[in-house]
């Protein structure tokens, strides 16, 4: 016995960032950015904090789930940075939710949300808890370099959370990891030591855009082609896959491969841009709310990025 999605929840900036206005800040044009990534707006965050967008997405996970906080009996938190080094982003939103459970969190970058999955798995299955509450939040524009029109113009802010009862949704699930520094790094920024020797460390975003993709392409297919014979299931039985929002020719390489139509690949890269580990989860539950996921559904997830980490899973709504 394993997990079962009983809520989900959402929440973004106020502030819509539209290729227009990021053309105003480098030279890229609207056309430019469409093209290339399928990005025509994005969230960013001016006053709000992350915590305030992972409260409000974990307050309407459990408002979707119907349970109060008092029942969680853990919070998984998957960000690359919360707004501290310690306290951790979970410790947080437990204190804002009023929760009394254990929480932590954990950064997988962008396969963070189904890594947080394969993790609240092993705890259900292990009978150490029975109601989960899993946070993906992510304040990605803090993390690029404002000047650099390649990487500055695919990043978006937000929070997406679900809440995960003991069930039987699950049907199967992969993680990976390959350790690189060198295709896509974010750096840190440390106080300064009078002792430190080390070399100074590039704080802001850097990626080799074509070898991520390869990278990417080759990982969706491969982990989707995987989870999927493990679930006994075909393209044809999937309402949905919900990829990681990273970029859309990386779905439309991987669409024929795997057997799907475009009606069955969700995108919501268009109006959030790339969101991290945030992107699934805030996608999933504005599915949901439109009604084109329901109860009964089966769906794909597949999620890759730094680490470099890849994740995919089949899950039965």
């Amino acid at each position: 016995m394993s997990f079962q999605i009983v809520g989900t929840g959402r929440a973004h900036p106020a502030l819509v960032l539209t290729n227009e206005m990021v053309s105003e800040i480098v030279d890229t044009t609207d056309e430019w950015i469409t093209s290339r990534t399928g990005i025509k707006t994005r969230y960013v965050s001016t006053t709000e904090t992350l915590l305030d967008l992972a409260v409000e997405a974990s307050k309407k996970a459990l408002a979707s789930a119907g349970i109060e906080s008092k029942d969680l009996d853990m919070i998984i938190c998957s960000t690359i940075k919360g707004d501290y080094v310690t306290p951790s982003m979970a410790c947080l939103i437990q204190r804002d939710i009023e929760a009394k459970c254990p929480s932590f969190d954990f950064n997988a970058a962008c396969s963070g949300f189904v890594y947080g999955l394969d993790m609240a798995d092993a705890y259900i299955r292990a009978g150490k808890a029975e109601t989960i509450l899993l946070v993906s939040a992510e304040a990605m524009t803090r993390h690029i370099d404002w000047t650099d029109r390649a990487t500055c113009v695919l990043f978006g802010d937000g929070a997406g959370a679900v809440v995960l009862k003991k069930g039987d949704g699950l049907r199967s699930i992969k993680i990976t990891a390959k350790g690189d520094d060198k295709l896509l790094v974010i750096g840190s920024v440390f106080s300064p030591s009078p002792f430190a020797k080390q070399p100074q460390i590039d704080p802001a975003f850097r990626m080799n855009g074509g070898e991520v993709f390869k990278f990417a392409v080759s990982s969706v297919i491969k982990d989707v082609k995987q989870v999927m014979k493990e679930a006994g299931v075909e393209a044809k039985d999937i309402a949905m896959m919900v990829p990681h929002q990273a970029n859309l020719r990386v779905f439309q390489a991987a669409r024929d491969k795997l057997g799907f139509t475009d009606e069955q690949i969700a995108n919501g890269i268009d109006h959030y841009g790339n969101t991290s580990s945030a992107s699934i989860p805030l996608l999933l539950d504005e599915l949901m709310e439109q009604g084109r996921l329901v109860k009964g559904d089966l769906i794909v997830l597949t999620a890759f990025g730094g680490g470099l980490t890849t994740g995919a899973c089949v899950i039965k709504l």
